[in-house]
């Protein structure tokens, strides 16, 4: 893990791709004309590192990870490094110059950065506990941020639908609270491979 955080950081090899072409298109046209976009769970920065490329100057990107090894967030032996994801943001923002946008880093859990969250969100990308209950906790703690019109995109989180793939927790989640009855305010637009993107309607 040390070594290939080592590797990132220098740019001798690319952050770990955790996202298909789908998964990425569903969250790329979520992003497009958002101003306050949040990440949950960057591990290596690949998905940040498409936002970043996605996002103006005028809009904010904060990125939300406590680092380290976490279980219920990354399969066994792997484990994100600060400094490492950090370098390849930078990078990322670096090539954009003065089109880059505003990246604010948050290590930290999700629900710690809730707490003390003000204002609206256009865009909220959970990737982070894939367990059910940590998915239940960042929706819980991030839904009531999300402006009108705003989405919410979940990865992972397609187990057992038609072409999908996923991990039990978020796939429980998202069928619990947005197939069948659903969330009264909240309606999927889109969704492919592991990915599904909601928003709030009302």
């Amino acid at each position: 893990m040390r070594l290939r955080a080592l590797a990132v950081g220098l740019g001798l090899i690319p952050p770990r791709t955790m996202h298909s072409r789908e998964d990425a298109r569903v969250l790329l046209d979520a992003a497009r004309g958002a101003t306050r976009v949040v990440e949950i769970g960057v591990y290596e920065g690949a998905s940040a590192l498409a936002l970043c490329e996605a996002l103006g100057p005028a809009a904010e990107l904060h990125l939300i990870d406590p680092f380290g090894s976490h279980p219920d967030a990354l399969p066994r032996g792997w484990g994100a490094n600060e400094w490492a994801t950090r370098r390849a943001v930078s990078r990322a923002l670096r090539r954009r110059g003065g089109q880059a946008p505003r990246v604010r880093w948050h290590v930290a859990l999700s629900h710690e950065v809730a707490a003390r969250w003000e204002g609206e969100v256009d865009l909220v990308f959970i990737d982070g506990d894939h367990s059910e209950a940590g998915c239940e906790l960042d929706w819980c703690s991030w839904r009531g941020f999300v402006a009108l019109g705003g989405r919410v995109v979940f990865h992972d989180a397609r187990a057992g639908e038609p072409d999908g793939r996923g991990l039990p927790g978020p796939s429980a989640l998202v069928a619990r609270h947005f197939r069948g009855q659903g969330t009264p305010g909240w309606e999927i637009v889109a969704e492919a491979d592991r990915t599904v993107a909601v928003r709030r309607a009302s």
